[in-house]
């Protein structure tokens, strides 16, 4: 598109002498359109000194003297772009598809427009490189008009996923937040998790429902795996069903964008965006993962401050208790008394050896049941290979075998244990096993308290016992002394 000073330059400099190879060269516009300017001054020029008082003449030629004529270009043919090379450079479009396909999105060996056009040269067709890259770029960029949208208090609730990498004790570790955005009320708020599994996916719903004390009566999201399970071939999309379970809980509708159109959820896009800045674009260093969290919690309240939140809680649906459906599994009892859950091992009660127990996994902790009835729990442990034991669950096996305490990892995973085991107990395991046995029901710190009395007090009467023999024997030795003197 030719600006007004361009326009100006070229009748100027034409008018000093300037041929239209040289004007073009000097201001990068192509020759033929320095030459159609020029022309259309002329011919104007002359129309504005023929005409005869005719207004609408005079008009025109001055119209087009100061180049003020609005041009209608968007029906206009481009008079080589021929549906021959249109033709020719889709096929090269779909060849390029297809190699990445094969290749991979991040080959090194691209088509790239240039190279498009130099095959369309070898080829014979007469065309320009800028007006093939042009048509390649209408292509790819789609030409769509977005509509304005306007949401009702409690209609509205968008979710989605974005990463933050934090200094957690000096150590760098990347985390996710969970993204909730609803537009009515320009509310945001979110939560930090260091996966995006489904135990995140259910867990951060229920922690903002329950903070708001009601739920949205549309979700949406993207086409995350927690929510589309499987794309069918009609265009239709299958639910995972612990989405299904979370919406029928909370009486809400999902609503999944279509392919790519991140646009669809635009509110909460942005709001990723802005609480990641808000939150962490000065603040990333951290003593520990919960001070991370507390922090964004903070931050999160002062965001809100300018929402209307308040107004929208009115309008939400009604509150239910928050929704507790893990998920479940079936374990199989080792030969060391555990079960394996996400490559990390637990104990359960000895009694289990060999047979399967029903797991329900949640967020932060798993719960175990055998025959429907509740076994115990444990807190999830992070990473993979590790062990999580219970001192209880060993103690009839202990019983039968108390040499194989010393060296156990159950004893070494109970630091306070071990030590008064240690200090007192080193050559009495069995007496050590029999209370921590008979008071199995006690809390830990009751038991504690009874084992140090049990070991301090037995060796006192110990001590006394080696004392006495040793004051005897003393005394015998220095009768003996002065006998023989």
């Amino acid at each position: 598109m030719i600006n007004k000073m361009d326009r100006y330059s070229i009748i100027n400099l034409r008018n000093k002498g300037m041929s239209f190879r040289k004007i073009a060269k000097q201001l990068n516009v192509d020759r033929k359109t320095v030459s159609k300017i020029y022309r259309e001054y002329e011919l104007a020029n002359e129309n504005l000194m023929n005409y005869q008082d005719d207004s609408v003449s005079k008009e025109s030629a001055t119209e087009l003297i100061v180049g003020n004529q609005n041009y209608d270009s968007s029906n206009r043919s481009k008079r080589k772009l021929t549906p021959e090379i249109k033709a020719r450079i889709s096929e090269l479009l779909e060849f390029e598809k297809q190699k990445t396909k094969e290749l991979g999105r991040w080959h090194k060996q691209k088509l790239s427009g240039t190279q498009i056009h130099k095959i369309l040269k070898e080829e014979n067709f007469d065309i320009g490189e800028t007006t093939v890259r042009n048509y390649i770029r209408e292509l790819k960029q789609s030409r769509e008009t977005f509509i304005r949208q306007q949401y009702e208090f409690g209609d509205r609730l968008e979710y989605d996923f974005g990463e933050v990498t934090l200094m957690i004790n000096n150590i760098k570790e990347k985390f996710y937040l969970a993204v909730f955005s609803a537009p009515a009320s320009g509310f945001r708020y979110a939560y930090l998790y260091r996966k995006q599994n489904m135990e995140v996916f259910l867990d951060s719903h229920v922690r903002l429902f329950e903070m708001l004390r009601g739920s949205y009566r549309e979700v949406v999201y993207d086409n995350m795996r927690n929510v589309v399970r499987q794309f069918l071939p009609n265009g239709e999309k299958l639910i995972t069903q612990d989405c299904l379970n979370l919406a029928l809980y909370y009486n809400y509708e999902i609503n999944t964008t279509n392919i790519r159109k991140g646009n669809e959820k635009g509110s909460v896009e942005n709001s990723v965006k802005v609480i990641r800045n808000f939150a962490f674009s000065r603040e990333y260093k951290f003593n520990s993962y919960e001070d991370a969290c507390l922090h964004l919690k903070v931050q999160l309240d002062t965001l809100n401050k300018t929402s209307i939140i308040n107004k929208e809680l009115n309008y939400l649906n009604s509150y239910r208790p928050p929704f507790e459906l893990g998920e479940v599994l079936i374990a199989n009892v080792n030969k060391y008394g555990c079960i394996t859950v996400d490559n990390n091992y637990y104990s359960v009660p000895d009694y289990l050896l060999a047979h399967n127990v029903t797991v329900k996994k949640y967020l932060d902790i798993i719960k175990i049941y055998s025959n429907n009835e509740f076994v115990c729990e444990h807190k999830k442990i992070d990473g993979s290979g590790h062990y999580q034991l219970v001192m209880s669950h060993y103690l009839k096996t202990l019983t039968s075998k108390p040499g194989a305490l010393k060296h156990s990892l159950v004893l070494k995973q109970n630091p306070q244990l071990q030590s008064i085991y240690q200090q007192y107990f080193k050559t009495r395991s069995k007496e050590f096993i029999a209370l921590l046995q008979k008071h199995s029901d006690e809390p830990l710190d009751t038991v504690i308290d009874i084992l140090k009395y049990k070991g301090t007090n037995k060796n006192e009467i110990m001590t006394s016992r080696f004392d006495h023999i040793e004051d005897q024997s003393r005394l015998q030795l220095k009768k003996l002394n002065q006998f023989m003197n």
